[in-house]
C-alpha cells in the first residue's frame, strides 16, 4: 500500500506533506506526492516551481522514506488524485484545507470536497497552523 499526498506549495500543501511522512513513517509506507494543474492558465501558483519541487525532494530524501514524485499538467486536481490512489491501491489520501467561509464553499465548490466524496480510501484532510 502507498500514502497519496496532494501537494501544492502553500502552507496547506506543507502541512499535508509533514502529515504524509508522518503517516508513511507510521505506517511503513511509500509516500506517492501529486502536484498537478488543468494547465488552463498561463501561471498556476498551485503548480510547484522546479526549485519547490527540489524543496519537497529534499524533505523527503531526508526523511529517509521511499518516495515518488509526480507531476501533472492538463488535468483536474480532485480527479487526478483520485485516480492517482486507485491506481497506487492506497491505503490513506492526504489533502490540505484552507480555511473557507460556508459561503464561498457554496459559490466556488471545493476541490477537497470532491476528493472526500470521490476517493475510495480514507482521506486525511489537515490544516496549515498559521
Amino acid at each position: 500500500m502507498t500514502i497519496v499526498v496532494g501537494y501544492v506549495p502553500t502552507p496547506e500543501g506543507e502541512a499535508a506533506l509533514t502529515a504524509g511522512i508522518r503517516e508513511a513513517r507510521l505506517r511503513d509506507e511509500p509516500l506517492h506526492v501529486v502536484n498537478t494543474t488543468r494547465g488552463d492558465s498561463l501561471v498556476d501558483p498551485r503548480f510547484a516551481s522546479a526549485e519547490a519541487l527540489a524543496t519537497v525532494r529534499e524533505t523527503l530524501e531526508q526523511s529517509g522514506i521511499v518516495f515518488e514524485i509526480d507531476q501533472q499538467v492538463g488535468h483536474v486536481p480532485a480527479e487526478e488524485l483520485v485516480e492517482v490512489a486507485d491506481r497506487v491501491k492506497a491505503s490513506l489520501l492526504v489533502i490540505g484545507m484552507r480555511r473557507r467561509t460556508p459561503t464561498g464553499k457554496l459559490i466556488t465548490g471545493s476541490s477537497a470536497q470532491r476528493i472526500l466524496l470521490d476517493a475510495h480510501c480514507p482521506v486525511l484532510a489537515v490544516k496549515a497552523s498559521y
